[in-house]
């Protein structure tokens, strides 16, 4: 246990010895701050704020109404506004005013930041393995009196260490911005969202932290993805290449195909769990438990074929 946290140690030296990494964590912030900054100077927020004043009574029973008439003259709204409508009626009778923007709002808002740190991940995930053999530093770490198992498990360990302070940083990052330009909140104030077709009501804080933990499953699987070809094919290019490719055409994918019966097996049929808290599943027969199962299959997978491949290779020629 001693030599595989060392060698986790080692790794995160190396990850933050290197510029890049610095640069990756500057861009992070540039976007999370700037995005708050343009939010604030250009008061696209006002019209939230607006509906939070003493009379939000009168003004969500008039926003119903609207929409109710939208309705009326063209169906085409209707999926959208009777949402909106239910949230509202929800709000009037459990007497629930609509909050102004505040930190909590612009946390939720920088969720979408999570794909960046995604494709940061694939990068780092796709080179930590294939760079020993281009490097030719892969001898001088499998002579030492260690398993090439605890030397594979300590790679992947400190990419989902990597991953987690990425995480970590944006949330933070992102409160901490926030509370500086919209003001702190406090994080047991009520947060609405439909759920199969219902309104639920959650603590913002545990509903912000939650949906920061489910969008991170997509992160996880294109990450074990990206070090599995890396440590097959050991090249680092094509790792990023085919991750990248598919995690930006995941949603695309199981579109064309979610008519099939076995779509339901497609990876990115599952990856988004948020399906089964905020929303309804993209294929209908979709349950929880079902696509954590498929999940863990394919993780299995995943870090079956990185183990067969790195603990079985030859590199006396390498």
């Amino acid at each position: 246990m001693n030599n595989f946290i060392r060698l986790i140690k080692n790794e995160q030296m190396k990850m933050y010895s290197q510029v890049s990494t610095w640069v990756m964590l500057i861009v992070i912030a540039l976007f999370v701050i700037g995005m708050g900054v343009f939010f604030k100077v250009e008061g696209i927020l006002s019209e939230d704020s607006a509906q939070s004043g003493e009379n939000w009574e009168e003004q969500l029973q008039a926003e119903n109404e609207q929409m109710q008439s939208e309705i009326e003259e063209e169906p085409g709204f209707a999926s959208m506004n009777e949402d909106t409508i239910a949230m509202n009626q929800y709000r009037l009778e459990n007497d629930i005013p609509p909050d102004s923007y505040d930190v909590w709002d612009f946390v939720q808002e920088n969720r979408g930041n999570i794909s960046i740190i995604s494709l940061i991940t694939i990068i780092v995930a796709a080179s930590i393995i294939a760079n020993e053999y281009r490097w030719g530093t892969i001898k001088l770490l499998l002579i030492r009196p260690i398993s090439r198992t605890t030397i594979l498990a300590s790679k992947y360990a400190s990419v989902l260490v990597y991953a987690i302070t990425m995480l970590l940083f944006l949330y933070v990052l992102s409160f901490l911005t926030g509370s500086v330009l919209f003001g702190v909140a406090s994080p047991g104030e009520p947060y609405l969202f439909m759920k199969e077709g219902e309104v639920t009501e959650a603590p913002i804080f545990t509903h912000t932290a939650s949906q920061y933990l489910l969008s991170s499953v997509n992160l996880l699987m294109m990450a074990t993805f990206a070090f599995m070809i890396s440590t097959v094919f050991r090249n680092s290019a094509l790792a990023i290449g085919v991750a990248i490719f598919l995690m930006m055409s995941g949603n695309t994918i199981v579109s064309f195909f979610a008519d099939k019966e076995w779509a339901k097996y497609i990876l990115f049929a599952n990856t988004d769990l948020n399906q089964f808290f905020t929303g309804s599943p993209v294929i209908s027969d979709l349950t929880l438990g079902f696509s954590v199962t498929v999940l863990l299959a394919y993780l299995l997978i995943f870090l079956g074929l990185a183990w067969g491949f790195f603990t079985k290779r030859d590199v006396t020629n390498v």
